[in-house]
């Protein structure tokens, strides 16, 4: 038999083709695959071509560029051989594709969202998903239980962690790459009287919302770790944006439409940047964009709307507001030192209570990553624990 190829890195379990047919239709040969439970994939015939016979052996990449393909009737011939699919070409080339990743694909395992199935929370959880900051630095057993948490919760804790200030860039950095923002790659949250930078530097109440609703792609994770906390009150708050979304949808409809639909401008108020976005309250984005939730009040400028729209906009961001403030859907924890808490920063909306700064110090140092970096760390340590799990079974 030749060799199964797969055109990625993973490792996938053997799990035999039963059946193979292959109907040629006016576009072009498509092969039916079909397994024991009965699933079955449809593969057209140049979807198999770029992946078994123009994939580089290195890289896992297809080499081949759409204007170079061949006509889709090149594929002449599909059977099973041993469990895998074996595939016969015009050139007299051969070629097999490995029925376990080809069963992958046919459960939608390779798709974006197939990492973590998402899972809405409200009050009633009492305490964000915590786990142990130690090991998360030396084991990946422990990182894929928390990076998975993330994912799947928006919301996870850490800790136990040390209390530096360099412990947030290892933490982030044992994720994916830091995503800079105006306010560095990792930066401090303390109040600092007359020079603050934004209100988060100081000791006032900040209601429920996501950082840099400014950017085009506001950051995909907040992770904010606590160094020191001596004062009375500054408890954080977490609302999960799932949850206020369909409450909006369910009990406040024409408000929900109002936030959906209007847009309003944003812009950061800095000495030394000036970045902007336009775009509305909830941002659905594409049918395939995660939620993206566009909630910092002091950096919304201006209502970019119809004059007539602009009361019912005001509207909706008071009853978003009230929703979003619901103790029902709220967690409310104070963050000691050695606490960790990394959040979906597009999904969960976070605040404040005041504090007197004045009266102790209370001080976090915080970075962003990208969803997307952090959604890959978890796929490839997923990955490596297949690859671990398939090792075992083969020499037990």
């Amino acid at each position: 038999m030749a060799e199964a190829l797969t055109p990625d890195f993973d490792s996938y379990g053997w799990h035999p083709i039963v059946a193979v047919a292959m109907t040629r239709g006016t576009g072009g040969p498509t092969v039916t695959l079909e397994w024991s439970d009965g699933l079955s994939l449809d593969c057209f015939s140049l979807w198999l071509y770029e992946n078994t016979l123009a994939i580089d052996s290195v890289t896992r990449e297809s080499t081949i560029d759409p204007g170079s393909l061949p006509a889709p009737d090149v594929l002449v011939g599909a059977s099973i051989d041993g469990g895998a699919l074996r595939l016969d070409w015009s050139d007299g080339q051969i070629s097999t594709a490995h029925p376990g990743w080809l069963r992958f694909v046919a459960e939608c395992r390779h798709l974006p969202d197939a990492v973590a199935e998402l899972v809405t929370w409200d009050a009633s959880i009492g305490e964000p998903p915590t786990f142990d900051g130690v090991d998360v630095l030396h084991d990946d057993e422990a990182l894929e239980a928390w990076v998975a948490a993330l994912a799947s919760h928006g919301l996870a804790r850490l800790r136990g962690t040390a209390t530096d200030r360099e412990e947030m860039e290892r933490i982030g950095r044992r994720i994916g790459p830091i995503r800079g923002s105006n306010f560095g790659d990792v930066f401090t949250v303390e109040a600092i009287f007359d020079q603050a930078d934004s209100l988060a530097n100081t000791g006032s109440n900040l209601g429920q919302h996501s950082d840099l609703p400014t950017r085009e792609t506001p950051p995909g994770y907040q992770f904010l770790h606590c160094v020191e906390n001596t004062v009375a009150g500054g408890a954080s708050r977490m609302t999960d944006g799932l949850a206020v979304v369909e409450r909006l949808r369910t009990d406040h409809a024409e408000h929900y439409e109002a936030l959906t639909t209007l847009e309003w401008v944003f812009a950061n108020r800095a000495k030394d940047g000036d970045h902007r976005w336009v775009g509305p309250i909830i941002d659905h984005g594409t049918a395939r964009s995660p939620l993206t939730l566009r909630a910092f009040y002091p950096v919304r400028l201006a209502p970019h709307m119809a004059a007539a729209d602009v009361p019912g906009g005001y509207e909706a961001l008071r009853v978003f507001s009230t929703v979003a403030h619901d103790p029902d859907l709220m967690l409310s924890n104070r963050l000691e030192p050695g606490d960790l808490v990394g959040f979906d920063n597009r999904r969960v909306l976070h605040g404040r209570d005041a504090f007197d700064p004045g009266a102790g110090r209370r001080v976090l140092r915080g970075c962003y990553l990208d969803r997307d970096d952090v959604l890959s760390r978890l796929r490839v340590l997923q990955r490596n624990r297949r690859h671990l799990e398939l090792s075992r079974d083969q020499t037990a």
